[in-house]
């Protein structure tokens, strides 16, 4: 008999697919963007200097080159079913992977469990496991809003970067799966209460498209996910640059999304345990008899992955201005998204830095290009 999540959670997230593609319509028709012969002249320009930085964060990705980790493994007597590694797009792929991981942990047969890491992966985890009615407790060094997964700009992205450089067909495979089981998820999570919405994004660039580039890649085999994807003539756009592409895209707001994960997680009988584990000895002592494991770059002390690594990220954020509803893709990579708490601008990956510390350069080179680019804006 084939071990799976129960019948009334599949229904429920098949039945999401069908919504989300209703979802982007109605978005599109607010926005004013399923007549492709307007020109998007309402969109407000970005104040962009350095007397408005409110703040700069960073983050460490949990990067490796052969992509995520979802196995499970027998150590002592414990299974550890491994969760981790996602990236730039641990976000993204949560609920996708926490369903696969479930379904690894209902193999087991057991009914109590351990999860290490309250990021957004760790407590998406543990609520999927919760909602099969067993006992959870997730044991954490730092809580939200103090998790890497806080400190994410963040969208729906999950083919990023980390997820495309070592492509095997199998993994490919695995990622489309992971983000279409993601994508369903997260329609139950739109609105203000979760701070999950719709924004249309545009990418933007001096290059013609080259469709050919795209052929078979991850990207395309997800285009679905992204409502009315649209190129734009130069007369239907107030951007200086040649070419722009229109897409709708789902945005998180993580200080939101993630307090209110950790709050169902609590009501929903959920126990929390702050400690830090300093090796996995520490870790077999646990009472549950399986232990998953989401403590992303944790995993590199913990469990010995000498393949992971580090991928320093930096956000610069202005102060907010509500009036702006749309994201820039800059390319460079270089973006723009507008948020509750403040404009985030960001786009750096340092691959293998482990410093906390802000680099001025990045800064300087976020604030200079959309300095310039809004500059240019009609």
């Amino acid at each position: 008999m084939s071990v799976s999540l129960n019948r009334r959670m599949w229904l429920k997230t098949a039945g999401i697919a069908a919504i989300g593609a209703g979802l982007g319509s109605r978005c599109s028709s607010q926005f004013g963007a399923s007549d492709t012969t307007k020109k998007d002249s309402s969109l407000a320009k970005v104040k962009v200097s350095s007397d408005r930085i409110i703040r700069t964060t960073i983050g460490l990705r949990p990067v490796r080159q052969s992509g995520f980790v979802l196995k499970s493994e027998t150590i002592g007597e414990k299974t550890v079913i491994h969760n981790y590694g996602h990236g730039g797009s641990g976000m993204s792929l949560s609920w996708g992977t926490a369903h696969l991981a479930v379904e690894e942990a209902l193999r087991t047969g057991q009914k109590k469990y351990a999860v290490l890491g309250a990021g957004v992966v760790g407590l998406s985890t543990a609520r999927l496991l919760q909602r099969q009615g067993y006992e959870v407790t997730i044991y954490a060094k730092d809580l939200p809003p103090r998790t890497t997964s806080n400190m994410s700009a963040a969208w729906f992205g999950p083919t990023g970067s980390s997820q495309r450089d070592h492509t095997t067909p199998e993994f490919a495979d695995l990622v489309v799966k992971a983000s279409r089981l993601s994508y369903q998820y997260f329609q139950e999570y739109l609105g203000q209460d979760y701070g999950v919405h719709w924004t249309p994004a545009y990418a933007v660039s001096d290059d013609p498209p080259n469709p050919q580039a795209q052929q078979g890649s991850l990207s395309q085999r997800i285009a679905d996910l992204y409502p009315e994807s649209v190129q734009l003539e130069p007369q239907q756009h107030p951007f200086p640059r040649a070419y722009v592409r229109r897409r709708w895209t789902m945005q998180f707001e993580p200080a939101v999304y993630l307090n209110a994960l950790m709050r169902d997680y609590r009501l929903a009988g959920g126990q929390v345990v702050v400690t830090e584990f300093e090796n996995i000895d520490q870790i077999l002592t646990l009472d549950a008899p399986v232990i998953v494991n989401c403590t992303g770059l944790g995993s590199k002390t913990l469990f010995g992955d000498e393949e992971l690594q580090p991928a320093k990220g930096q956000l610069t954020l202005l102060l907010p201005q509500p009036e702006v509803n749309y994201m820039v893709m800059l390319g460079g990579p270089l973006y723009m998204l507008p948020r509750s708490d403040g404009i985030v601008l960001g786009g750096s990956r340092e691959v293998g830095e482990w410093s906390l510390e802000p680099n001025p350069a990045v800064t300087e080179r976020a604030i200079n290009s959309f300095t310039e680019f809004f500059a240019g804006m009609a």
